[in-house]
């Protein structure tokens, strides 16, 4: 689950701060196509008997297409280019996510605009600063749009929503899974599923799939674990109908001996393993690998374990392991070669991911915005590079993107699980 939740942890690298000065000049409008009238010619009559005096036609020209007006609220972090001030690390990292999905979304709109749309762009920067978010919920050019997306930060949202209090302004949350009940606003989009989602999908897999008497939850002991564990109970309950027995373990240096006399030597021992801490992974997942030898093993994994270096593959396909994903990205599907090729064009650099993400959601969006359908997105599931948008209205939370899919480490690589 590759996305925003919290803020970014340092990482190395400066590849997109040369487009960020040159990046905050493109929030003007996206190009508009303007219907040209013609003149329509004289034909004369067929049989004329005298010539009658022609009247001046003025040509019609027809309506220009409404304007739609988004706000994008990004972390572009310009106040970091001001005398005397540098970019960290981090903000860096931010910059780039801010650049890349810009770009992306700008893309997306552009090919909208050619087919007859029409849009006005405006492009903020939240310098990833609370107080800066809370100044841009009180701007008044902003709450007029028709659509604000961002901003990208959980806190700097809950700051933009508490000078924002508008009833009736749709406001998208781009890139965190953050869950909506933390927001506490009624008109909110979220386009990345939360982690419950991504819980119920790996119940359903296996309700569906496997279907064992036994699932065995190894915890490490952090609390944030039964944001994962919680809804997964639930699910597996509700879809089994309390036949399948859960049996959770506290383990302590990979110590798994109290399990054995509950294992099968001949089905399928399903391990739920929520926790996302490198030394504990490390340990437990070896582990599990020691008892394969004896016992048939399935693993299921948090979703940000997709992101984790120091997993290897040939470990996690061993384990026959399966992760659930919103925004897993094929680079070598046609579809996605082609986007990376147009956006080379374009922009004469690599799309990352937010790039991707930035492209599917402007898509999406801008569609939805133009043609009316805006407020009913139930009712247009989209099919984009990263992810598919499968949307439901949830009492208090406003929209929830809940498309999730299960992949399977399969000869060495990701794969969707069939």
């Amino acid at each position: 689950m590759t996305s925003v939740r919290n803020r970014l942890q340092p990482l190395s690298g400066n590849r997109g701060l040369l487009f960020l000065a040159v990046s905050i000049f493109f929030a003007a409008c996206s190009p508009k196509l303007h219907p040209v009238a013609v003149q329509p010619k004289e034909t004369p009559p067929a049989n004329p008997v005298a010539k009658q005096p022609v009247k001046d036609v003025k040509p019609v020209k027809p309506a220009a297409p409404a304007v739609s007006t988004i706000s994008l609220l990004l972390p572009f972090g310009t106040d970091h280019l001001a005398v005397g001030q540098s970019y960290s690390s981090v903000s860096i990292k931010e910059a780039d996510i801010a650049i890349a999905y810009y770009q992306g979304f700008k893309l997306a709109l552009d090919s909208l605009t050619a087919q007859g749309y029409n849009y006005k762009l405006q492009v903020y920067d939240t310098h990833s600063d609370k107080s800066q978010a809370r100044a841009l919920g009180y701007n008044q050019a902003v709450r007029a749009s028709d659509l604000i997306v961002g901003p990208v930060f959980p806190e700097d949202m809950r700051a933009f929503l508490g000078a924002n209090s508008s009833p009736k302004q749709l406001i998208v949350s781009p890139l965190s899974p953050a869950a909506p009940s933390t927001l506490h606003n009624t008109q909110m989009i979220t386009m990345m599923p939360p982690l419950e989602y991504h819980a119920w999908a790996a119940a359903k897999y296996i309700k569906d799939k496997i279907d064992p008497e036994k699932i065995f939850i190894l915890r490490s002991g952090f609390s944030e674990e039964n944001d994962y564990i919680l809804p997964f109970k639930k699910a597996i309950d509700s879809l089994g109908k309390k036949r399948i027995q859960v049996i959770s373990l506290t383990v302590v240096h990979g110590q798994l001996s109290s399990l054995l006399p509950q294992l099968s030597y001949t089905d399928k021992n399903v391990f739920l393993v929520p926790a996302t801490d490198q030394h504990f992974l490390t340990i437990t997942l070896r582990a599990l690998d020691s008892l394969r030898s004896n016992y048939p093993v399935t693993v299921f994994g948090h979703p940000n374990w997709v992101n984790f270096a120091f997993l290897k593959t040939d470990l996690l396909q061993r384990l026959d392991t399966h992760v659930t994903a919103s925004d897993h990205i094929d680079y070598k599907a046609p579809n996605i070669m082609a986007f990376m090729r147009l956006y080379r064009e374009t922009y004469h650099t690599d799309a990352t991911e937010f790039a991707i993400k930035g492209f599917d959601e402007g898509l999406y969006l801008g569609k939805q915005l133009a043609s009316g359908n805006i407020k009913n997105l139930a009712q247009a599931d989209f099919s984009g590079l990263h992810n598919d948008f499968k949307f439901e209205k949830k009492t208090g939370l406003g929209w929830i993107n809940t498309h999730v899919t299960v992949y399977k480490y399969t000869n060495f690589d990701l794969k969707k699980a069939e």
